[in-house]
């Protein structure tokens, strides 16, 4: 082990943990409301293994080749998160592996996953912010989904997800509490397993639990100032 890294690390998780608990204390919320989902596409193996020594369980990874290679050699006590876009060839050799994919983004991957036969949660990704460059459910179009999601016999549908335009903290919000309504709705019209809220990175992700985030992902923040161990 490479004590130097380590040690930034754990300093990284202490001072991005400090921020978590402010935010939830701000929004009258319960730290353990929170999930800490380390992104750890920018970083090696080595340096994703000490994440569980430090107490974090829960990370994510972009690309699906990524996450198959790291997980073939990282803990098994770690809970996958897939929150990058999933193409559907690639949906046999991921399902078995995560916890909960992130970016369900078109009927299609609903359909392609349901076809797997077999149990998985998934967040239906929603682009709030209207942005051409993003994937995701239009806002306007959830609605109509409803009665597909209810029918959904291996796909549990267990919250949302959306990316904030990259600007000022603050000018986030709005698309944060536009999640949060959404996934109100949708409780009430049928679907209460609905759920989480997957919102909020390394820029805004105070801001996202003030307004009521249950998933943040975070890489930069977590991995600033830390340099890949020598061989």
């Amino acid at each position: 082990m490479d004590v130097a890294v380590h040690e930034k690390l754990r300093a990284n998780l202490a001072g991005v943990e400090s921020r978590i608990a402010a935010a939830c204390a701000r929004a009258g919320r319960a730290r353990s409301e929170v999930t800490l989902v380390a992104v750890t596409k920018t970083v090696s193996a080595k340096i994703a293994a000490m994440l569980p020594e430090l107490g974090v369980f829960d990370l994510g990874e972009n690309r699906p080749q990524e996450l198959w290679r790291k997980s073939e050699i990282l803990p098994k006590s770690i809970r996958w998160h897939m929150i990058g876009h999933l193409q559907r060839n690639k949906i046999e050799r991921t399902l078995p592996l995560v916890a909960l994919v992130h970016a369900v983004d078109s009927v299609r991957l609903l359909q392609a996953l349901e076809q797997q036969q077999r149990p998985i949660r998934v967040l239906l990704e929603v682009n709030v912010s209207g942005e051409t460059s993003k994937q995701g459910f239009a806002p306007s179009a959830l609605p109509d989904l409803v009665p597909m999601l209810g029918d959904l016999k291996h796909v549990k549908v267990s919250g949302l997800m959306t990316m904030a335009a990259l600007q000022e903290p603050e000018a986030c919000r709005p698309a944060f509490v536009t999640l949060r309504q959404l996934r109100d709705q949708l409780r009430t019209n049928g679907l209460p397993d609905v759920e989480h809220l997957s919102m909020g990175m390394s820029n805004d992700f105070e801001i996202a639990i003030e307004e009521g985030a249950t998933l943040v992902r975070l890489g930069t923040v977590l991995f600033e100032g830390i340099s890949e161990p020598e061989a």
